[in-house]
């Protein structure tokens, strides 16, 4: 009768060996996990943009240069970034500030010099930092030389620009010509602009003085090759590629259709720019780069070379540069393989889809749909606060706000891109778009006022010495922003908290493999407050409480992720928090100040059951309450278990009626 009771029981013996292991491994996992990274370089960097002629001036003219970012490649060591890529330095008339080219391989002299640029190399391999150039490759400057004999109609350069003849003017006395179609620049205006020594009309997405490159010419696409090869001989560790989104356009140039909403036809929003933007040939285009570096890196040896693509585009088509969706190349296993391409296609999400009235709500919503359309295999996610194209993060979203948007960046899964002088908190000055220096491109009229891109582009403010210790001549290309006595680093290094000094701060954390390997689940837990947990299996696990209004605000963290700790560690906190890191809060009832940003860390439950059974033999409360609200999920689970899954129904069944056999025979 003993043996009966008790066979069922010791049939079901080895589930329940394994039950809790199980049932541990289940509730550690979340729905919306990242797949692992490679672990490469560029997947567990910072990436820092410098815009060169506001980084650093070592000559006095007012204008930075090579020498100077040299000098100054020791705060980028010291801040933990570990690339950096430049704003154009080729040689350029300078109409756009170096994104009209006329020599790509030949330095802007008011830059420096080819030995300049190697030394700056040589610095940046001593210290760790990798060098990305930005590429250009969808127009010239017209000073360039490819253009001058393009005009010339000098072989083989006839048609390596987009050249077309003008159309009847039907009101004309029959010779007046007008542009081929309704094509508009981005700029304003006509796309298209009548050379009067050739006789026909260039293309010009951009500015007049920014002539495109025609890539259905073979000696074009070549061009580009070579240009690539010739800085990647030079050390470089791969390239930012501009504007690629405009690279091709359709045959037979027809006109676009009108978008019906703006009703000016040389305004850019004129049209629906189908046959201007975002056509397949364009990802091809990037696909063949990526095997070029690719190639040279298998070649060369050494760390991989990367692509960073830069396209203002919708996000399924922001997608495609990351890969193919197949490819006919031959595999072992017979399989298409899809083309490798952009390691970073840009994600300005947090640039243009939020602001300092966006939700809690807006900010979970913007953040998960990258990471829902991102490729499942093969992608790392990118997060881009600001470039030299967009105001600044404190103008934006507001200065209060801006080390918790820094929480954001340097703790969501991927790679993180910071502007230079952001981790400071430097902010738009607003005076720089009358001083009569800068941005050319709007020119003069009211639009220069409202798309101005001086404001963002002002000298780094490195001390409270004159002109911000930016430049020692009396002068700076840009004025500095008045407020550089209060606002600049050297204050901020020497003060207990900062801007600078959280920055730091979140850049060494993200050093941690919770944050470059594990998942991510994001909640708005009120319209204010945005949270989510980073976790990876025997890791430490981390929330982020990002409060975005001013007032205090009290979170139940473990309402929302039920397997966090009652207490919680301090990681990091905002330079204006009530918190220090290593404080310990309670993570039922954590009280969140005002624009305040938080990492906190909680101790893996498996690591939690382990050092239960290692040594805990007087728990306390706070173990003890932990120790149930971990039972009650687990027993959740088994329910659930117990009635969903038929696979593990007869066992949870069989233990179930022997335990209730025995009740009854006993």
């Amino acid at each position: 009768m003993v043996n009966q009771q008790r066979q069922p029981i010791c049939g079901a013996s080895w589930w329940w060996q394994w039950l809790p292991i199980m049932l541990l491994l289940a509730i550690s996992q979340t729905t919306n996990a990242t797949p692992p990274s490679n672990d490469d370089w560029w997947q567990r960097t910072v990436f820092y943009q410098i815009y060169p002629r506001s980084f650093m001036d070592s000559n006095g003219d007012g204008v930075g240069d090579l020498r100077g970012i040299t000098s100054r490649l020791e705060h980028l060591k010291d801040a933990g970034i570990g690339a950096t890529w430049l704003s154009p330095i080729f040689r350029s008339p300078m109409v756009d500030f170096g994104y009209d080219i006329a020599d790509y391989t030949a330095i802007q002299p008011e830059y420096g010099t080819m030995e300049d640029f190697e030394a700056l190399l040589a610095e940046a391999e001593r210290l760790g930092i990798k060098i990305i150039l930005d590429f250009v490759p969808n127009h010239t400057s017209d000073q360039c030389e490819w253009f001058r004999r393009s005009v010339a109609r000098e072989h083989p350069y006839t048609d390596y620009y987009v050249w077309q003849d003008g159309r009847v003017d039907p009101n004309g006395n029959g010779t007046a010509r007008l542009p081929p179609n309704n094509w508009q620049s981005v700029f304003y205006g006509s796309a298209w602009t009548l050379h009067p020594d050739r006789g026909q009309y260039y293309l010009h997405q951009f500015t007049a003085q920014q002539p495109d490159l025609n890539f259905r010419n073979p000696a074009v696409v070549e061009e580009m090759r070579e240009v690539l090869r010739f800085w990647l001989r030079k050390g470089v560790a791969g390239f930012r590629i501009d504007a690629v989104n405009h690279l091709f356009e359709a045959d037979g140039f027809p006109d676009e259709p009108e978008t019906g909403t703006d009703r000016d036809p040389l305004s850019y929003g004129f049209t629906h720019h189908i046959y201007t933007k975002d056509l397949l040939e364009d990802y091809d285009m990037v696909y063949q780069w990526r095997a070029l570096l690719d190639d040279w890196s298998r070649e060369h040896g050494g760390d991989a070379r990367i692509i960073m693509t830069e396209a203002y585009a919708n996000i399924t088509f922001t997608m495609k540069y990351y890969h193919a969706e197949e490819d006919d190349g031959d595999q072992p296993d017979g399989q298409p393989r899809a083309a490798a391409g952009s390691h970073m296609p840009f994600n300005f999400l947090l640039i243009t889809d939020l602001n300092r009235d966006s939700s809690a709500q807006d900010f979970v919503y913007t953040i998960q749909k990258w990471l829902t359309y991102m490729p499942r295999v093969g992608a790392t996610a990118n997060w881009v606060l600001g470039n030299h194209d967009q105001p600044r993060v404190g103008t934006r979203y507001g200065a209060e706000r801006i080390d918790a948007i820094h929480t954001l960046l340097l703790t969501l899964p991927g790679i993180a891109v910071t502007y230079y002088g952001e981790e400071i908190g430097m902010v738009d000055n607003p005076d720089a778009i009358s001083s009569g220096g800068g941005d050319s491109v709007t020119g003069a009229s009211d639009a220069f006022i409202v798309f101005s891109r001086d404001p963002e582009r002002t000298p780094f403010q490195w001390d409270g010495t004159a002109n911000a210790g930016f430049s020692s001549g009396p002068t700076t290309w840009l004025p500095v922003h008045p407020n550089y006595r209060e606002l600049n680093l050297a204050a901020q290094r020497l003060a207990e908290r900062s801007h600078y000094k959280t920055y730091q701060a979140l850049v060494a954390l993200r050093a941690h493999e919770t944050f470059r390997k594990g998942s991510i689940q994001l909640v708005p837990y009120s319209s204010s407050v945005v949270v989510y947990v980073r976790e990876l299996a025997e890791a430490d696990t981390f929330v982020v409480v990002i409060n975005l209004v001013a007032g205090e605000r009290t979170v139940d963290l473990v309402a929302v992720f039920p397997k966090l700790s009652a207490e919680l560690t301090v990681a990091s906190s905002g330079s204006a928090s009530c918190y220090r890191v290593g404080d310990i809060v309670q993570a039922d009832k954590l009280i969140v100040g005002g624009y305040d940003g938080l990492v906190l860390r909680s101790v893996p439950l498996m690591s939690r059951a382990q050092r239960n059974l290692d040594g805990e033999r007087h728990p306390t409360a706070a173990s003890v309450w932990s120790a149930v609200k971990d039972a009650a999920v687990i027993a959740s689970i088994i329910i659930a278990l117990g009635s969903s899954y038929y696979g593990l129904r007869a066992p949870w069944q069989s233990v179930a009626s022997g335990l209730a056999e025995g009740s009854l025979k006993k």
